[in-house]
């Protein structure tokens, strides 16, 4: 019983739970991207570039025989990949980069003044004393 209370505490802990949804967040931002990239972007540069498909790149090492597949390198699915990495740490840069701001902001906003320190509430009370005179 005491290793499921043990367990249960961490589970909870705000960190892991947070974490826990960054993830499923990232993963569901990982298929945006997979298709902002396949569907939206490459077809446009692959009609650029003289309608090339880029998943269909692949240089062959064996051919097929039969039933067995043909053994490829297929560098075109790794070409779509790379720039799904690069529009992710972009995107997430971005991001990351708009919450620092905001954090500067906050730590930047106008607080009430600092409070006059001994010497100086000293030094206005003679001044207003000697105003008085």
């Amino acid at each position: 019983m005491k290793i499921i209370k043990e367990f249960q505490q961490f589970a909870m802990r705000g960190n892991v739970v947070d974490m826990a949804v960054g993830i499923i967040i990232g993963a569901a931002f990982g298929k945006i991207i997979t298709s902002l990239v396949e569907d939206i972007l490459m077809p446009p540069i692959g009609a650029v570039m003289g309608g090339m498909d880029f998943s269909n790149l692949k240089l062959i090492i064996k051919e097929a025989v039969g039933t067995t597949p043909a053994v490829a390198i297929k560098y075109g699915v790794f070409i779509n990949v790379v720039i799904n990495f690069i529009i992710v740490a972009f995107a997430m840069f971005m991001l990351i980069r708009a919450m620092n701001s905001l954090k500067k902001k906050e730590e930047v906003a106008p607080s009430a003044p600092p409070k006059p320190s001994n010497e100086e509430v000293l030094l206005a009370e003679i001044r207003d004393l000697l105003k008085r005179k």
